[in-house]
């Protein structure tokens, strides 16, 4: 009986194993079990946060490692404010003398007292309303100076960096000291009068000063610190390059002459030579045949 059973067993495997469907229907299942498969293990391994180490993990970010200060990458440039309080009611009544202004404007320019005219070296600011008004610091600085002045009356000298500075002339009252550290806008004093430019009424004049060059604060009014002076290194570079460019044109210069005198030497020395070849040539043709041998005689 068992005989028969196993015999049954394997006929009836054989004959699912002769169906045509089989073989295909198997390798579909083993395929469909294995894409099955992928997709559970990517499943699984989006779903696991990132493991972190025991103890915390990495160590806690700290931005002042070492405890210092910590600075700026970049610092904000301040820009040159005009030293009034309200610019909206301020005006500029005698403006900086440019030799290369129009004569209108260079006439605007001058400063007339005691019968003698002088060149404004500033400009000279007043109130519409004729009134007086507050000064305050164009830049950030030190006060470098506070004194009275007979003919400008009261003065403030403040410094900043890369040598720059600026002046506060015709104040009626000044309420800083020597050695004080202003902040742009910080209040100086007050405008008032002078003797120098009386005609201009109630004003402040304002200089500013880079590396002891005066230069014009119309044109640097809402410009970078980094403007002043700028048209100063500008001339000075292109008055280096003149310089070299010079240089280069007189070496040059010297050069072609040394070459010319050169070509000029050896055009000559060619010559001598020639000359005497000429005078070897004229001897030659004028002088004697040379003598017959003796056995040409014979």
């Amino acid at each position: 009986m068992k005989e028969e059973n196993n015999r049954e067993s394997k006929n009836k495997w054989t004959r699912i194993f002769q169906k045509k469907w089989f073989f295909p229907a198997l390798y579909l299942t083993l395929a469909v079990v294995l894409l099955s498969g992928i997709v559970w293990f990517q499943n699984v391994n989006k779903a696991e946060p990132d493991a972190e180490p025991a103890g915390g993990g990495m160590e806690e970010y700290d931005p002042n490692l070492y405890g210092e200060d910590a600075e700026p990458v970049t610092q904000q440039e301040e820009s040159i404010r005009m030293p009034v309080a309200d610019e909206e009611k301020a005006e500029i009544v005698t403006t900086f003398f440019d030799s290369d202004a129009s004569e209108e404007e260079r006439a605007n320019s001058l400063i007339h007292y005691n019968n003698r005219y002088y060149q404004n070296e500033g400009v000279a600011i007043a109130s519409t309303e004729e009134t007086s008004f507050d000064v305050i610091a164009s830049l950030s600085g030190t006060v470098e100076g506070v004194k009275e002045d007979p003919l400008l009356g009261n003065v403030v000298t403040l410094s900043h960096e890369d040598d720059i500075k600026t002046y506060y002339a015709s104040l009626e009252e000044v309420v800083v000291k020597e050695g004080d550290t202003l902040e742009q806008g910080d209040l100086i004093g007050n405008a008032g009068e002078n003797l120098l430019g009386q005609e201009n009424g109630t004003h402040v004049h304002f200089e500013i000063l880079r590396n002891g060059e005066k230069q014009n604060p119309e044109k640097l009014f809402d410009q970078p610190v980094s403007s002043i002076g700028a048209e100063d290194d500008e001339q000075d570079s292109e008055d280096q390059v003149s310089e070299e460019q010079g240089s280069e044109d007189e070496e040059s210069e010297a050069s072609t002459s040394n070459e010319d005198e050169e070509d000029a030497e050896q055009d000559e020395q060619d010559e001598q030579e020639e000359d005497e070849d000429e005078d070897e040539e004229e001897d030659t043709e004028d002088g004697e045949e040379p003598p017959a041998s003796e056995d040409s005689n014979q």
